[in-house]
């Protein structure tokens, strides 16, 4: 199933709950414009690398359109369009004034230079600038993309628009960007956490942890989920895993991490694929690394009872319904990685202030907007009888058709 696929079908089965009108689920499914552009640049060999460059912008009812823009070979259309509608569904779940948008350039950045990557992104800018802005759409970090990339892109735009550092969120914090903006996915993954835990009756103490993906994401939910008293026993990345049963020293594993270049090798811990890794025996399972990781054979051999997706798209439909026939609590990517854009819309509201947000007011802000959505999304699920992920979509989907309907077709 393509990735536009899987997110259609979500979307179906919450519109059909909510009884929307073909015609309203045609206008909220079709993304509004679809850019796609040729970004040539000279390479430090003298020779021409030739790159492709994708935009998707896919409903702006609620406000400007919102999204990463993420460098990697694998980067196409159909990806594209199928994370720009997730930010439509993301942006409205946690109620910020956004809509979705997406974007990337099919390139390994691994294999460019520091001024083979600074021209490329300027390029892809000058093709551009005209359909990006602070009041239009507003690009962030993805995979392969980080503060520098957005330091970039603004300092570009500001060649054809002028100042405006609102044209892109998780810049440097020396270049108008937000403290805290680093750690909000994670911080907000580790909150959802707490807070589905919580409605459980329990606390996070002691409760062991499996984390796939050592990343940004990954390393930052473990840190925070284990000073909330969370045993963290697994945790991956691209080299492979590392499971221990009474505990990992994250401090330890971090450095080792970086000297080796991979968490493989850890001695302090047994090795585990990341494969094996997502069936562990743990209380909780985070998968924070690469999208469509969970498939039915994996669903059907899970021994965690919460899964908190800090990855965009990690689980198949048909797995989905497995864990969800299995009694697995499953709080979807939509909600439980969503601490990422909160904190960029605080960061466009500084840009548009020129006002400086403190760390305790981000932090304050970004727990109470991500403990109020998981609270309309626990209600709605509770009262309609329906899985976290639909009752997400659900809340989502009703936002943005009745902004679609109020602003009028």
């Amino acid at each position: 199933m393509k990735s536009t696929e899987a997110v259609a079908y979500y979307f179906n089965k919450a519109a059909a709950e909510l009884g929307l009108s073909d015609n309203m689920k045609t206008l909220l499914l079709t993304p509004e414009r679809s850019i796609k552009v040729e970004v040539s640049i000279p390479m430090d060999n003298g020779e021409i690398g030739n790159f492709v460059g994708y935009r998707v912008q896919h409903d702006s009812s609620r406000g400007p359109f919102k999204g990463g823009l993420r460098y990697h070979p694998q980067v196409d259309t159909d990806e594209v369009a199928a994370l720009a509608s997730l930010m439509t569904w993301k942006t409205a779940v946690v109620d910020v004034p956004y809509g979705g948008g997406k974007g990337g350039i099919q390139v390994d950045p691994k294999k460019l230079s520091r001024g083979e990557l600074e021209r490329l992104t300027r390029k892809f800018v000058q093709r551009i600038h005209d359909f990006i802005g602070p009041k239009i759409d507003i690009p962030a970090p993805d995979m392969g993309t980080d503060g520098q990339v957005m330091a970039w892109i603004a300092n570009e735009y500001a060649k054809f628009h002028g100042f405006e550092p609102g044209v892109v969120t998780g810049k440097p914090v020396e270049l108008h960007g937000i403290v805290g903006r680093e750690e909000a996915t994670g911080r907000g993954v580790a909150t959802i956490t707490r807070e589905v835990v919580k409605r459980q009756g329990r606390t996070l103490d002691g409760m062991s942890v499996a984390i796939q993906g050592f990343g940004n994401v990954g390393s930052i939910s473990a840190r925070f989920l284990a000073g909330m008293g969370a045993k963290i026993v697994a945790i991956s990345d691209v080299t492979g895993g590392v499971y221990a049963p009474d505990g990992l020293d994250l401090e330890e594993l971090t450095k080792y991490s970086k000297s080796a270049g991979g968490v493989k090798g850890f001695s302090h811990a047994k090795y585990v694929t990341n494969e094996e890794l997502l069936t562990l025996p743990v209380d909780i399972l985070i998968p924070a690394a690469l999208g469509d990781v969970i498939t039915t054979e994996i669903a059907r051999n899970m021994k965690a009872r919460l899964i908190v997706e800090g990855a965009n798209n990690p689980t198949f439909p048909e797995a989905d319904e497995i864990l969800n026939k299995n009694g697995v609590i499953v709080v979807p990517d939509i909600l439980a990685n969503a601490g990422g854009v909160i904190v960029s819309y605080f960061e466009w509201v500084q840009n548009l202030q020129n006002f400086r947000w403190t760390y305790e007011q981000v932090v304050r802000e970004q727990d109470s907007k991500m403990s109020q959505a998981f609270d309309k999304v626990y209600e709605v699920a509770k009262s309609r009888n329906l899985s976290l992920r639909l009752a997400a979509f659900y809340v989502a989907i009703e936002r943005v058709a009745k902004a679609t309907e109020l602003g009028g077709f």
